[in-house]
């Protein structure tokens, strides 16, 4: 004996299904045709009163993340005035996201030796 199991789908929710397919599909290649890239985030660990790494290339639009490690306060400031992360306390982070190309250099405000270099390509 052999049994047939048939389940039945409304067609409404068909034709949301295929929609959402379409659209995304649409979305995705619409992404690749303008060359649009999704942002990456690259991190710099503040340690050892240092900046790691010390030199850091990046694309135009990634974000950078300042995660300080140490047992005190930090600040990503750049000498030019692009950036400036204010205090980052022990544990915290802080970010940003950097469009225009060119070279940054950093130092901590509150310990003027920690230097470093941000590279946007």
């Amino acid at each position: 004996m052999t049994f047939t199991f048939a389940m039945r789908v409304p067609s409404r929710l068909f034709a949301c299904g295929a929609v959402v397919l379409i659209l995304l599909a649409g979305g995705m290649r619409g992404a690749a045709a303008t060359g649009v890239r999704a942002g990456r985030t690259h991190t710099v660990t503040i340690e050892g009163t240092a900046f790691t790494p010390g030199t850091l290339k990046i694309a135009a639009g990634d974000t950078v993340q300042w995660v300080n490690k140490d047992p005190f306060p930090h600040t990503a400031t750049a000498t030019g005035g692009a950036f400036d992360s204010k205090t980052i306390d022990v544990e915290k982070s802080w970010k940003v996201r950097l469009a225009k190309k060119g070279e940054y250099d950093y130092v901590c405000a509150l310990h003027p030796t920690m230097k470093a270099r941000l590279i946007v390509e």
